[in-house]
């Protein structure tokens, strides 16, 4: 370590990244109310649910790490994928999903 660099270390980047968190639920009541009763706000907001839903969905189905990789889970998303448009309860969605991956990782 050089004069003049602090290390952090993890236990520093996880504190920091309370203190932000923190401060961003803290700097949420400061926003006047009449924003939030906006009709676009509500929707920004909805959509940004959707959006931040779809990336973890994503990356948890395609990533291993920093590889790119297609395996039992996409076929589960798959199968999932197919319960929810036939309107099939989330539950079973749920259930369908993980059999669809257990079988594929069971023949494997």
């Amino acid at each position: 370590m050089s004069a003049g660099t602090i290390d952090i270390g993890l236990w520093g980047w996880i504190l920091g990244a309370c203190a932000v968190a923190f401060a961003t639920k803290l700097a949420g009541y400061a926003v006047p109310a009449r924003w939030l009763q906006n009709p676009r706000m509500t929707q920004v907001a909805a959509c940004m649910t959707v959006a931040l839903l779809a990336a973890l969905t994503v990356m948890n189905t395609f990533a291993a790490g920093t590889a790119l990789v297609l395996d039992a889970r996409l076929a589960a998303l798959a199968v999932a994928a197919v319960a929810l448009w036939l309107r099939a309860p989330f539950l079973l969605v749920v259930v369908l999903g993980a059999l669809a991956a257990a079988l594929l990782r069971w023949q494997a």
